[in-house]
């Protein structure tokens, strides 16, 4: 029995109702993110390998695809995995994220930029990931970055932007729970964790919603009881709060819920953030979440990420990482992303029922003269319509179902009688 014929472990491909699906929903995507003022750009798949595992990744440097260099034989593929050093064998790698090959583009352009840079990246990205529900190994990501705004102007202009396209696909409910490193930073001090610990105990804080307050704790007493126990007693605290998708931004409720002594500036940037975006679609709610970590070690600042009770994952998220392109250039420049979960997203939304409004099948006789036939479908192409050609079936409900899962929205019968687009009846698909 011949195995089943499948794509790699997952990448998937797309049905033409899926394809036009993602189409529609990049569209919109696209066309807000530029009516907002960005600019879009597009940078290689691949970049080199040094740079793609440099340490401005995180994790997901582990988790990258790398190209052997050309030329290798037999004795250096053994010397490689000998030594353990693998990277050896590689000089480029696949893309993992778009927030890397940006802050190379931006090293590499920045003379020919203004001054404060909004892009647009949309674009497939590849990680070795165990393939599961809303993991794949292939997906694409669609990102707004500014860079070389240092005040807030960045974060508000970014986040209405995104809330604007999740407006614009029809995505209600949505919340964007936001915190600061700043303050992460001072509760973990608070706690009295040594600051070399800070990113293990990070990651644990971010498993809160999957294994709880008591599971952070046993994670992180190996080494520390105390300063776990302090911690566990203000995430069981702060468990009602983020039951109900945080608190609102605002210093009176901040303080209320965070220990004496936090970073006052981080809160009352919180706060003035919140009033400059006081005017979001009703669809997007604000909140502040003390536990949000972002995985990535080089947010420096505000962090946001996206939740809508549709999906059990975030579907999107990004933040403030001033010290990324300084690591290219030698000299800090000031960048702040947000970056829209499309795999997600994609599966939430609906195509507007009147995409189909412009489309029509031609069900012609085999006895119809081609430059006839071609001669119909031409004009109705030139009055703007989408036209398919299928020929005459005895089973024509098949014919008619089969437009209709194609996202044709109107029928017509081709008949030897037929002269030009006057004599066609044009009807609606069921």
């Amino acid at each position: 029995m011949a195995s089943p014929i499948t794509p790699p472990r997952g990448m998937r491909d797309f049905l033409p109702a899926d394809k036009a699906r993602r189409e529609h929903a990049l569209g919109v995507i696209r066309r807000t993110f530029t009516a907002h003022g960005f600019d879009e750009i597009e940078t290689p798949v691949v970049e080199d390998v040094a740079r793609l595992h440099s340490g401005l990744g995180g994790d997901n440097e582990k988790l990258g695809f790398g190209v052997l260099k050309r030329g290798l034989d037999a004795d250096d593929l053994r010397a490689a995995l000998d030594s353990g050093d693998v990277l050896s064998l590689t000089d480029l790698g696949l893309r993992f994220d778009l927030t890397v090959p940006l802050a190379r583009f931006y090293a590499t352009h920045r003379a020919e930029l203004p001054p404060v840079f909004r892009s647009i990246q949309i674009a497939p990205v590849w990680r070795a990931e165990r393939p599961q529900k809303g993991r794949y190994r292939q997906f694409v990501q669609c990102d707004i970055d500014i860079i070389g705004e240092a005040g807030q102007l960045a974060e508000v202009e970014l986040i209405t932007a995104t809330s604007a396209a999740l407006d614009a696909l029809g995505l209600q409910d949505c919340t964007i729970r936001i915190n600061d490193r700043r303050i992460l930073n001072g509760l973990l001090e608070f706690c009295g964790f040594e600051e070399p610990r800070w990113p293990q105990v990070l990651i644990s804080i971010d498993k809160l919603d999957k294994i709880g307050a008591a599971g952070v704790v046993a994670e992180l007493s190996a080494d520390g009881a105390d300063a776990a126990a302090v911690l566990g007693g203000i995430l069981e605290n702060l468990e009602p709060h983020l039951a109900e998708g945080g608190v609102a931004l605002t210093v009176e409720a901040i303080t209320g819920i965070l220990p004496d002594g936090i970073d006052t500036d981080a809160v009352a940037a919180l706060e003035a953030l919140a009033h400059a975006l006081d005017s979001l679609p009703s669809g997007v709610t604000l909140r502040f979440d003390p536990t949000l970590v972002r995985g990535m070690g080089y947010y420096t600042g505000t962090i946001f990420e996206i939740a809508h009770p549709g999906s059990g994952s975030s579907v999107g998220g990004g933040g403030r990482y001033d010290g990324m392109i300084g690591r290219f250039l030698g000299t800090e420049v000031p960048a702040c992303g947000f970056s829209i979960g499309f795999e997600r997203v994609v599966d939430l939304i609906e195509v507007p029922a009147d995409a189909a409004a412009d489309s029509v099948v031609l069900v012609f006789d085999p006895a119809v003269p081609l430059d006839r036939l071609l001669a119909v479908k031409t004009e109705l192409i030139a009055s703007g319509r989408r036209v398919r050609l299928e020929k005459r079936a005895k089973n024509l409900k098949a014919v008619l179902d089969r437009a209709t899962s194609a996202g044709f929205g109107a029928f017509a019968f081709v008949t030897a009688d037929t002269v030009d687009v006057t004599s066609l009846e044009i009807k609606e698909l069921a």
